[in-house]
């Protein structure tokens, strides 16, 4: 599995620079604007200059409307400022066809501007609480929209987890629809330490963490520190080496 980290800002990413070696991708969002509120340019230009050059930088476009031209310029402006993965939170989505839609319009601004770019389709497990798409419909969005990627996060930052809404059954048939469709699979919501067994044995391939790494747990008023991120990435290998000891002798 791979660890996704998000600081809030240049000096956040300092500390993530800090954890460098624990860490694989770092990811610039703006917490108080939302589940994946979008940052601005100049500070993904900023963190981008502040991490070491081999760790790609991830970009949140926003927990954004069902406006195509609007998000995939939005998402252009990330690549153009330096990301390499382009998450878009597709918030005001109310059907698949809609969610086509916006994605097919980042996909290409994205990939004309630079081919190797990441994109990602990102939902929510909470998505009865919003009106949006339905959380397993992602995989099939992400396919057909020409995407990299299907996620899953939670939209409302109330305590409530991934587990909470989308059980880890469920989560599993997701990361199998995403793999079946040729896409990588990530989860994030609220992860915690504890959750990282059941991420290992339905083989996740990334794990979006925020608050498990940030002082008192909080993602809000909280902030990251490297020993935490030492911590979580330890406690990630661990169950990921025993799933797959567990793998091989069954």
């Amino acid at each position: 599995m791979l660890l996704l980290i998000s600081p809030d800002g240049v000096d956040e990413a300092l500390d993530c620079a800090k954890a460098a070696e624990h860490l694989d991708i770092v990811d610039v969002k703006k917490p108080d604007e939302g589940s994946l509120g979008a940052n601005y340019p100049w500070v993904i230009r900023e963190i981008r200059a502040a991490v070491p050059a081999d760790k790609p930088v991830s970009a949140t476009v926003g927990d954004v409307p069902y406006k195509p031209g609007t998000v995939a310029q939005a998402a252009l402006g990330a690549a153009v400022s330096g990301a390499t993965y382009i998450k878009v939170g597709l918030y005001g989505c109310a059907t698949p066809e809609q969610a086509v839609e916006v994605m097919r319009g980042v996909v290409r601004a994205v990939k004309d501007h630079r081919a190797d770019a990441f994109v990602v389709a990102s939902g929510y497990a909470d998505a009865h609480r919003i009106g949006c798409v339905n959380p397993l419909a992602l995989p099939d969005i992400a396919r057909r929209s020409g995407s990299d990627a299907a996620m899953l996060d939670t939209a409302v930052k109330d305590g409530t987890r991934l587990f909470d809404h989308v059980p880890p059954d469920m989560c599993a048939e997701f990361v199998r629809r995403a793999h079946d469709a040729g896409l990588l699979a990530a989860l994030a919501g609220s992860v915690k330490t504890g959750d990282l067994g059941e991420l290992a044995r339905i083989e996740t391939d990334i794990v979006g963490v925020r608050g498990a790494v940030c002082e008192r747990g909080d993602r809000t008023t909280g902030r990251i520190r490297p020993h935490l991120v030492a911590a979580f990435r330890a406690e990630m290998d661990r169950h990921v080496r025993e799933h797959a000891a567990v793998a091989v002798q069954s």
